[in-house]
């Protein structure tokens, strides 16, 4: 699967799109059922979440720091309260 752009390259015009992006992943933190995994390339880094009815989220949890993945899933603005980075990534499904 080829990917959308680049991480760097998300921007306000692409809220709402699914997107593909491939990359290394960071930190991964599981919060109660949601997990969020870090992804960066060499442009930037997006935070990924996935979500517990997700096709992924078995896989997601088996993510380390360094695994390299690709994630297909909606480009979406965190909450308001939450805006560290700005963008998120949801519904991670994993590649076709």
């Amino acid at each position: 699967m080829k990917r959308t752009c680049y991480i760097g390259e998300l921007t306000s015009e692409r809220l709402g799109q699914e997107v593909t992006l491939q990359g290394w992943a960071g930190r991964r933190r599981d919060l109660g059922g949601l997990i969020f995994i870090e992804l960066r390339d060499r442009s930037g880094t997006v935070q990924v979440e996935v979500e517990p009815n997700s096709p992924a989220f078995a896989q997601a949890n088996t993510v380390r720091a360094e695994d390299v993945l690709e994630v297909r899933g909606l480009f979406r603005e965190r909450p308001a309260g939450q805006r560290k980075g700005g963008w998120r990534i949801t519904r991670s499904l994993p590649p076709n």
